[in-house]
């Protein structure tokens, strides 16, 4: 019997999506996890754990629909054969065992795909430029091609319902082929399929009848579609003809899946985008189609889930990144649990996977894309292994997922923090400029280890070797973290600057943090290409301090490419005044003039500066334990006991990697593990090979 909160029953209705039925409003939209059709088995067990977790419907991501719509490297999944029914069917199965919809979304690239794999030529409405940079154009589709692109679609429908999908998409937005049917500025034919509105929406409506036509019988039809047409102010949509479009096309599918032309916004890191932002933009959605709707906004809180669903703003509480943040949302939610939820950060580490074709992760949630390869479950873990004591000493990221996920195994954990606060990097980077958020990192875990009488927190405890030792655990594990470096090492400078002080007029984030601030024209050399340079530039010019922010990229906030806020940040620099050169390296500083050297040409100049921010590399704090593994070593004390270093003091990098390394830890302790090789791979193996 569910024990949720009655005000929160609304989110547990049934929804009809034509001919299936949804079990609540929970909704995994359609988004990528890196794995596509190269990962089966484990792109299978990641949606599994959605459906276990509670989600009504989940999707797969991108789906191509033939060989002539490839995006290699960045994994898509395929329906081309049956091969790729197969495969799909493991992750159907797994979805339908939980009770939960599976949906896949039918996709054709146009001129975003260059086909670097397959070798085939993509199509488009016109001979277009590939649209993110290839040297490659389309071919223009004739009436023939438009024939082959209904067979393919319709063939992709006929697969995915033999492999088991209940909701089949035509994916119509996004900068793909079918947006560029509908858009008057890219479609310029002048055939029946051009010109005029009801020309330009007949190929989507085609695919649509297609599709009801082929696997109407026992799949619904969703189509996703934007619901303006760019180009207002954040939160100020400019709706353009989509909301004739929309009213063209209303009754012809059985479900809308609503997003809006700008990216960056609708999956905006939360330093710029908040929950619930779409809202503007779904206004007039409801008024036009009787079928049922979703749409996305970081939903994590449920008083806001239920506030769409009543106000009428959408049938569905849509989610890609609150899902793989918690898999488990809508069931704690069910269970009356809400403050157990796992609460998604928005910094959208998720998005890496995609960018960088490899598994996607995620800070808030370890487990993601180790379901199958790790046998991982975000909800469950072995218990104990023996009746050991664990002290962990750093109460950061990668110690308190340590000791949370060590109390969950029912070990006896001593967790010693050398400050009062709670959360190391987390809680200095939260209060930089839009990192609010990700004190979620820190609060999740404190709030689960308070709650364990088995976990014993100890505030303001600086520890020193004998310290440690004195404890006597049987376990040791040191989670002391990095300090940024004042010396100018980074990726452009292998060795210390040589020309480079006073010290007193060099900073580092570590002294931005504790409030150690710059009152001049300050240069930021930005050698880290993440966040961080950035933050720290919008929280001097806060200050008021004139700021010119230095990178050896060619862009500011390089890495910010991957988790697709690397625009945003340069306009809110922009914004904020600061004067940006990029391509130069910092290689001197005398405390009046910074010496920069232009990467391409070698050639140097000079910037007036009263002090210069390091943004570089970081030194592990790893004093403490080494010193503890030498005392071992030479047999100080009881040497049955075991150290070892996790997070930034083990290796410094970003905090998802800190928390995946505490977690690790927790798993893998008086467990048996292969020290060659921890993980499955999820490949195709040959008889004899």
């Amino acid at each position: 019997m569910s024990s949720r909160d009655p005000q929160y029953d609304v989110l547990f209705e049934p929804v009809r999506i034509g001919p299936v039925t949804a079990k609540n409003r929970f909704y995994q939209v359609p988004h990528c996890t890196g794995l596509g059709w190269l990962r089966p088995r484990m792109v299978a067990a990641l949606r599994g754990m959605k459906a276990e977790g509670g989600w009504a419907v989940v999707c797969t991501e991108y789906c191509s629909i033939h060989p002539a719509s490839d995006d290699l490297p960045h994994p898509y999944a395929s329906l081309w054969d049956r091969g790729d029914v197969k495969a799909h069917a493991l992750m159907t199965e797994q979805v339908h065992a939980h009770g939960a919809l599976a949906g896949v979304e039918l996709w054709y690239g146009g001129a975003r795909t260059a086909n670097l794999f397959t070798n085939e030529v993509a199509v488009d409405v016109s001979s277009r430029p590939n649209a993110i940079g290839a040297p490659y154009q389309t071919r223009r589709m004739d009436k023939s091609d438009i024939r082959e692109l209904r067979r393919w679609h319709r063939n992709a429908a006929l697969r995915a319902k033999e492999a088991g999908f209940d909701v089949v998409y035509v994916y119509a937005t996004h900068g793909y082929l079918l947006s560029n049917f509908l858009s008057a500025r890219t479609n310029t034919r002048t055939d029946q399929y051009g010109g005029c509105l009801e020309n330009r929406v007949r190929l989507v409506r085609e695919l649509i009848e297609d599709t009801k036509d082929a696997v109407g019988d026992k799949c619904a039809v969703a189509v996703r579609f934007a619901a303006d047409a760019g180009g207002g102010a954040d939160g100020d949509p400019v709706i353009g003809e989509q909301r004739e479009m929309l009213a063209l096309l209303a009754e012809y599918p059985d479900l809308w899946d609503i997003n809006i032309k700008d990216y960056s916004y609708e999956m905006g890191v939360s330093r710029f985008v908040k929950e619930g932002a779409l809202e503007a933009y779904m206004s007039y959605v409801k008024s036009i189609t009787t079928k049922p709707v979703v749409t996305v906004g970081r939903f994590t809180s449920p008083d806001t889930m239920v506030s769409q669903v009543k106000r009428g703003i959408v049938d569905f509480i849509g989610a890609a990144r609150p899902s793989i943040a918690d898999p488990f949302l809508p069931k704690k939610i069910e269970d009356g649990r809400t403050e157990d939820i796992c609460e998604c950060i928005g910094c959208n580490v998720c998005y890496i996977g995609d960018s960088k074709s490899v598994p996607i992760r995620c800070t808030q949630n370890p487990t993601i894309s180790e379901e199958w390869r790790r046998g991982w479950h975000p909800e469950k873990i072995a218990p104990k292994g023996s009746d050991s004591t664990v002290l962990v000493i750093g109460a950061g990221p990668a110690g308190l997922e340590a000791a949370r996920a060590l109390g969950r195994r029912g070990y006896q954990v001593l967790l010693a923090e050398a400050e009062r606060r709670l959360g190391g990097r987390i809680t200095r980077e939260a209060a930089l400029p839009g990192l609010s958020e990700w004190a979620r990192v820190r609060d999740y875990r404190v709030q689960q280890i308070q709650a364990m009488a088995n976990v014993e927190t100890y505030r303001d405890s600086t520890m020193e070797a004998n310290d440690v030792l004195d404890v006597g655990a049987d376990h040791i594990v040191v989670a002391t973290g990095a300090r940024w470096r004042a010396d100018g090492v980074g990726r452009f400078n292998d060795t210390p600057l040589t020309e480079f002080g006073p010290p007193a007029q060099i900073f580092t984030p570590d002294d931005i943090m504790k409030g150690r601030v710059p009152e001049g024209a300050t240069v930021v050399f930005d050698d880290d290409h993440y966040y961080m340079g950035s933050v720290v530039a919008e929280r001097l010019r806060a200050e008021g301090v004139p700021v010119t922010l230095v990178t050896p990229e060619n862009t500011v906030s390089a890495w910010g490419e991957y988790t697709y806020e690397q625009v945003r940040i340069h306009r809110r620099l922009l914004e904020l005044d600061v004067h940006i050169i990029t391509a130069h390296g910092l290689t001197a500083y005398d405390g009046r003039n910074a010496l920069i050297c232009c990467i391409y040409t070698g050639h140097v100049q000079s910037i007036a500066a009263e002090a210069v921010v390091t943004v570089t590399a970081r030194n592990p704090d790893d004093a403490l334990y080494r010193t503890l593994e030498r005392r071992i070593d030479a047999g100080i004390g009881d040497t049955s006991r075991s150290l070892a270093r996790i997070g930034d003091c083990e290796a410094p990098a970003i905090i998802a990697s800190a928390v995946f390394s505490g977690h690790r830890y927790a798993r893998e302790l008086d467990t048996v593990v292969n020290p060659d090789n921890r993980i499955k791979y999820d490949r195709v193996f040959f008889e004899g090979g």
